[in-house]
């Protein structure tokens, strides 16, 4: 392989060898590409396999290559995979979702999370007529939300960050932001879960200041609950955008809610020539078809628990190296005392077979099951039982 090379060494910022393992140098090779996935384990250009907890940062739910999902996804290989008229399968999908999280009335498919949150705030500012936005989580790279270096001082002052779950703080920004708030978006869960008390201030005062509530169940649909959390805690959003597990891995997102908010969308411009190519949404029907008939989110929080009780025994038997533990079942992390203890987990992890992120979050998938989640612990608690390198 390279040292220069071409691909910018990757694309993907959190898959980065230096994000999952720490600054490298020559002592220490990391499993740097992958070259197959199956199940819960993953092959490297070396041909070593790993147990993986990663999960394709949680687009997978199932687990990789599930038989179902790759059945239909080749089936709309054959199909053609795209065409110049809207398909049968938007369609078909949009009912899906519809049944299954009856707050999504309308929706627009895309391919990124990123573009699905930016097109719900766009959708946001078309209905309120408003520009300022306040956001909670991680919503992507794009313009409105993130202010690095080659976003535009006036487009950062659009935005400010929502503090989770701090009733407060919240209540303050939100009192300041009064009629010029056109929405807030929000992720369900950031680290731990959210008290009703936050949630019922965020949904009372944007409707009093006539601003919208935008769920981010990227991470969260299909895992907390099929609708992520807006199922688990009840939230009435306006709308929702949805990613990730939802096609197990192909390259799907949407953004969905009230129906007289989505007719925003002949008001603007919000489209993507392969939004609707047909391997995405033929894999995400049968994703969530295997996610309804298996009951995958009770699955994924059963095993989930289990993953979450050995870190815990973890952060009791290594209080030196281990600070805590962050997280609730279905995705959680260790939290370390500091670099060193955290490169040398996820390097000594890697040595014996494990992916293991370092930070948030780790997700156990339909494809992991008790002895495999035993083992990984039993390989953390033998690499934080030695020396740190």
């Amino acid at each position: 392989m390279s040292d220069d090379p071409v691909a910018g060494f990757t694309s993907t910022g959190s898959k980065r060898p230096e994000a999952l393992f720490g600054a490298l140098d020559h002592r220490w090779t990391p499993p740097a590409r992958m070259v197959r996935s199956q199940g819960c384990r993953v092959w490297d250009a070396r041909g070593r396999e790993y147990v993986d907890f990663v999960m394709a940062l949680g687009a997978v739910a199932l687990g990789y290559g599930h038989p179902e999902v790759a059945r239909a996804a080749i089936q709309a290989v054959h199909d053609g995979v795209v065409g110049p008229l809207a398909p049968v399968l938007e369609e078909e999908l949009a009912a899906d979702l519809h049944r299954l999280m009856p707050w999504v009335e309308q929706v627009r498919f895309l391919k990124s999370g990123a573009e699905a949150c930016a097109a719900a705030v766009r959708l946001a500012r078309v209905a309120t007529g408003r520009d300022l936005v306040l956001g909670c989580g991680y919503h992507g790279w794009f313009d409105w939300c993130e202010g690095g270096a080659g976003v535009p001082a006036a487009t950062r002052a659009l935005f400010a960050e929502l503090p989770f779950n701090d009733v407060e703080g919240s209540r303050r920004l939100l009192a300041a932001a009064g009629d010029r708030l056109a929405c807030v978006i929000f992720e369900p869960l950031v680290v731990q879960e959210p008290g009703a008390e936050w949630l019922a201030l965020l949904r009372t005062e944007t409707e009093r200041h006539g601003a919208l509530l935008v769920v981010d169940e990227i991470k969260t649909a299909c895992r907390l609950a099929v609708g992520g959390g807006t199922e688990r805690y009840g939230l009435r959003p306006d709308l929702v955008v949805l990613g990730k597990a939802i096609a197990n891995g192909f390259p799907l997102a949407a953004v969905g809610g009230r129906r007289e908010v989505m007719a925003g969308v002949a008001r603007t411009w919000i489209s993507s020539t392969l939004a609707t190519e047909l391997v995405s949404l033929a894999a995400s029907r049968a994703t969530l078809a295997v996610v309804e008939r298996e009951g995958v989110p009770v699955r994924l929080r059963v095993l989930g628990a289990r993953l979450l009780e050995g870190l815990h025994g973890l952060a009791r038997r290594h209080p030196e190296r281990i600070t805590g533990v962050g997280g609730v079942a279905e995705m959680c992390f260790l939290r370390f005392a500091d670099e060193a203890a955290s490169r040398a987990l996820a390097r000594g992890a890697a040595d014996r077979g494990i992916l293991f992120k370092r930070s948030a979050y780790n997700f156990v998938s339909l494809a992991h099951d008790a002895a495999v989640i035993d083992r990984a612990i039993d390989a953390l608690d033998e690499v934080l039982a030695g020396p740190v390198p």
